[in-house]
């Protein structure tokens, strides 16, 4: 279908909600969406381009026709748009990772049922519960609750193998009490087991009230050992949430969300709380475009996190939402778990708090799985991106302009390796063609102009030329050196660099002047301002330089004895002109010869004073 076609067919959907699959020429599922209204949302996509993100426009270009599912509810199309989610996989979606699919723990049906993890439930007569998070994770605490509870967890089957041999290492270890001892009834057996199926359910509370209450009456009838092996079990059992993140999970009543973008790297952080302290936390990496709106990110990825899982907490906080998506996520998880479950926005007090620690969790560990070498290659192809350039800039080279008045006008060019300075590339100028008029505008052609003149020359000092040039300046700086790059025939893309009133950069202008704002996207802001800062620190230095040469200069001009040679030997022994105006004639004689130190000295205090006459007795 046509764009135009593609257009039609969404104008005519009615305003109802529902779910939208877009397809590509092959059939294949590429994009799932939802929607309150389908007319209004479905048809924004093959409305002006403009406004979309580099994504969007991206799938909307391979869109060859779509479908859309009608429902009666908001909620029923977010359990909806997850499960085609989970069918199609489609390439513009978020998706979790699901290489095996969330694991189920299965007991058996049998006298003596066991524990083990299945992929996916069977239609037999076993129970399942899940499913849990990651394969690995779930397997560890399923082995936690058996140990907690001293379950057997080896190969013997009951009842056959109940007497044939003695105990295993478990048993002599503390980790089982021996099921298979003749002594081992069943009916404990299957206790144990009702135990662990009330933590896989997420009772861990419930359970712990139980097994108290029973240690009390042990101890009231002076069955000491007894207690003492229940209190044994409470405490481990206390500890799982602790040291599992999945039994974490189950026992927690309220999950805090955080979210995180670094260099190249999206990750969420779930820290799970149980009565008011950290039971434990989950993190995971996913993929997602850098311009993904991360409201749109949370909401799938909670909707793909809770949606299949049968155990779910009370309270769910989140960072941020869009239209509406607590309110429906509440409503559809609370009719999957039983109870309510609250989602929603905290804004101030404690929570606001947990969830700034949850950012900081995930930030962090997003930032630990970015290498270096991913973090430059993704900040350098955003620059890209802003900038429309054809490729990532390998090389970059900013000018910035430092003068005091009319005189000691310099110049500092500052050449940057991807995001790293390239110190042996810096050249520094002074200013030569200006006759006292200071000019940011002269002296920035001024030093393009040499800069590229050199390079034409063949000067390796000045080679290569680079693939962005950053004018510490606006517009008008900008438009300036295009005029000397032109004259050139060079088409190195030129861009001022804007700064804000805390003397920051804010934004990129081109010669044209059109403004690139880049306080949105922090890598290319942090680099930028890296730039600007370190342009204009080598700028100051060599103007400070400069300036303090040409003033102890032009103070020990027209003395006597005292040329360039000693004036350099006065001020490598001094220092500053106030040093030597405050020397001795002995102090400045131990650096130059006497007359000459003499000479110095008159020209900063005068001639000296006659001595007085001395004083002479009457003779008679």
């Amino acid at each position: 279908m046509t764009k135009d076609e593609l257009r039609e067919k969404a104008n005519d959907l009615p305003l109802l909600p529902g779910v939208y699959l877009m397809m590509d020429k092959t059939g294949t599922v590429i994009y799932v969406g939802k929607a309150k209204k389908l007319k209004n949302r479905v048809s924004q996509y093959f409305q002006d381009s403009a406004s979309h993100t580099p994504k969007t426009r991206q799938m909307v270009a391979q869109v060859d026709h779509f479908d859309t599912i009608f429902v009666s509810s908001e909620f029923e199309a977010l359990v909806l748009e997850n499960s085609l989610i989970k069918r199609h996989s489609p390439k513009y979606n978020i998706l979790l990772k699901d290489d095996k699919g969330y694991p189920f723990v299965r007991l058996s049906a049998e006298p003596y049922p066991r524990f083990s993890l299945v992929n996916r439930p069977a239609n037999d007569s076993a129970r399942y519960f899940g499913p849990f998070g990651g394969r690995f994770e779930t397997r560890q605490a399923l082995d936690a609750v058996c140990a907690a509870l001293r379950l057997p967890t080896c190969s013997r089957r009951f009842p056959r193998d109940i007497g044939a041999q003695r105990p295993c290492l478990n048993f002599h270890m503390g980790r089982c009490d021996g099921f298979c001892r003749p002594e081992m009834t069943q009916a404990e057996y299957n206790r144990r087991i009702a135990q662990a199926c009330q933590l896989l359910e997420g009772k861990s509370r419930q359970l712990l009230r139980e097994m108290t209450e029973e240690m009390e009456a042990e101890a009231e009838a002076l069955r000491f050992e007894q207690a003492a092996h229940l209190r044994d079990q409470i405490n481990a059992i206390a500890a799982l949430g602790k040291k599992q993140t999945v039994i974490a999970g189950l026992c927690a009543d309220t999950d805090i969300w955080g979210l995180a973008r670094s260099s190249g790297k999206c990750c969420y952080a779930i820290l799970h709380m149980e009565g008011g302290n950290l039971a434990g936390r989950e993190t995971e990496l996913f993929t997602a475009p850098v311009e993904e709106d991360e409201g749109e990110m949370l909401g799938a990825l909670t909707a793909q996190y809770y949606l299949p899982r049968a155990i779910l907490p009370h309270e769910i906080l989140l960072p941020q939402e869009t239209e509406g998506y607590c309110e429906n996520l509440s409503q559809v998880l609370t009719q999957r778990a039983g109870h309510k479950v609250w989602v929603h926005v905290p804004r101030r007090g404690e929570k606001a708090d947990l969830l700034a620690m949850a950012e900081r969790n995930a930030a962090e560990e997003a930032q630990r799985a970015t290498s270096d070498a991913e973090r430059t290659a993704h900040t350098l192809e955003l620059l890209a991106k802003m900038l429309d350039l054809p490729a990532p800039p390998s090389r970059l080279e900013s000018f910035d302009i430092s003068n005091t008045g009319s005189s000691d006008i310099v110049a500092s060019m500052v050449v940057y390796s991807g995001i790293r300075p390239l110190k042996s590339a810096y050249r520094r100028f002074r200013i030569k063609d200006l006759a006292g008029t200071p000019d940011d505008y002269a002296s920035m052609r001024e030093v393009l102009r040499r800069r590229l003149q050199r390079a034409a020359d063949g000067d390796e000092k000045f080679l290569p030329l680079p693939d962005v040039f950053l004018i510490d300046g606006g517009v008008t700086h900008a438009a300036a050196a295009q005029e000397v790059a032109q004259a050139f025939g060079v088409t190195i893309p030129i861009f001022g660099m804007v700064k804000d009133d805390r003397h920051r950069t804010r934004a990129l202008v081109t010669p044209e002047g059109r403004e690139i704002g880049i306080v949105t996207q922090q890598a290319v802001f942090t680099l930028i301002g890296r730039i600007q800062e370190e342009t204009h620190r080598f700028a100051i230095t060599y103007h400070h330089q400069s300036h303090e040469k040409s003033t102890l200069r032009s103070a020990l001009d027209g003395i006597p004895g005292v040329g360039p040679k000693r004036r350099e030997e006065l001020k490598k022994a001094f220092g500053t002109i106030r040093a030597i105006r405050e020397a001795d004639v002995d102090a400045l004689a131990a650096v130059i010869p006497r007359p000459a130190a003499e000479a110095v000295w008159r020209h900063f205090h005068g001639p000296e004073p006659e001595a007085p006459a001395s004083s002479q007795p009457d003779t008679v």
